[in-house]
């Protein structure tokens, strides 16, 4: 397990999945029951208690859980500030954890290296290392959406620093992009933001005609650099791409993200107007088997964003994709 110096896990998660990690920072049982506290105080709002006591530096890592003692301490510091802050509403038995940890230990430590030189020995070698991002561009902390974001960085810049990557040697940067979003024809208001439901069933609402935020993803390019795309889900009959974000009190085209939330709140979206594809795309094996409007909205996509798609999705199947040259 490569400690990645900002990561976090969950350890009894951990024996009961036993999949590889590349953590530091650990997630007790703690963290979920103070999540859960501060959520009621920030009004159903996420937080992320983990990542605050890192920050802090009053978080516990990997390696304090190998010295007894010193976790122990700390864990119970960690515990005792929060019982100061939420008295008997936080439901927690520190003491409780603690002799759980005292099992973990022994088994953690079969699992446990030093990430640094692991990593180092890796790239030092020349051994081919993939990373593949878990959350999208627009939840980084620094380059997404703030503040409805999540707490850290997202972005190749998080890649770089939690694994202590040498920027020099990255080879290739591929975004994975969906031909579409689906947008909820209910819009659902949280102080004032307006938010986009991509499962409309789960709003309970209908569906309007799909589109892609092509100013998003030519965001994500500005951000990370994409050395190619990977276009995910092109069996649509119908595209709207957007394009642009129109100033109503300026009347100004941004085609760009704005910072400013003054500005997306009161912007308007430009779309490009595009002919769908009825035919289906899922026994398509070859760039040429698509139908010409999808393979004109592929090439629209790539003259707006400056960057070749080399991958397209057409269905379900593993199987279901069109590699390019």
């Amino acid at each position: 397990m490569a400690s990645a110096y900002n990561r976090s896990f969950h350890v009894p998660s951990f024996f009961s999945e036993l999949k590889q990690l590349d953590e530091v920072h650990i997630n007790f049982d703690l963290h979920a029951a103070v999540d859960g506290l501060e959520e009621i105080e920030l009004g159903g709002k996420r937080s992320i208690v983990q990542i605050l006591t890192k920050a802090a530096r009053s978080g516990v890592r990997l390696a304090d859980v190998f010295d007894q003692e010193l976790f122990e301490t700390k864990l119970r510091r960690l515990a005792h500030g929060y019982r100061a802050r939420y008295g008997d509403l936080l439901k927690y038995d520190v003491e409780e954890e603690i002799e759980r940890f005292r099992g973990y230990r022994p088994e953690l430590a079969k699992y446990a290296i030093d990430g640094l030189t692991f990593m180092y020995s890796a790239q030092t070698s020349n051994k081919n290392v993939i990373i593949e991002g878990a959350n999208a561009v627009m939840l980084d902390v620094s380059m997404g959406s703030y503040p409805y974001v999540t707490s850290s960085n997202t972005t190749i810049s998080g890649i770089i620093a939690g694994l202590t990557l040498n920027p020099k040697n990255i080879t290739e940067t591929i975004g994975v992009v969906k031909a579409w979003l689906e947008q909820s024809s209910r819009r659902l208001a949280e102080n004032g933001e307006l938010l986009q439901v991509e499962n409309a069933a789960v709003a309970g609402s209908v569906c309007q005609h799909p589109t892609l935020n092509l100013v998003v993803v030519k965001h994500g390019h500005m951000v990370n650099y994409y050395t190619s795309l990977n276009l995910t889900k092109a069996s649509l009959a119908r595209t709207t791409p957007t394009i642009a974000y129109k100033d109503k009190s300026t009347g100004k085209e941004l085609d760009y993200y704005p910072a400013d939330h003054n500005i997306l709140d009161n912007a308007e979206v430009v779309y490009h107007e595009m002919p769908g594809w009825k035919k289906s795309t899922t026994n398509a094996r070859t760039y040429d088997d698509l139908p010409k409007e999808a393979r004109d909205y592929v090439e629209y996509i790539e003259k707006f964003i400056g960057v070749k798609i080399k991958w397209i999705g057409t269905g379900p199947d593993r199987e279901a994709m069109i590699t390019r040259g």
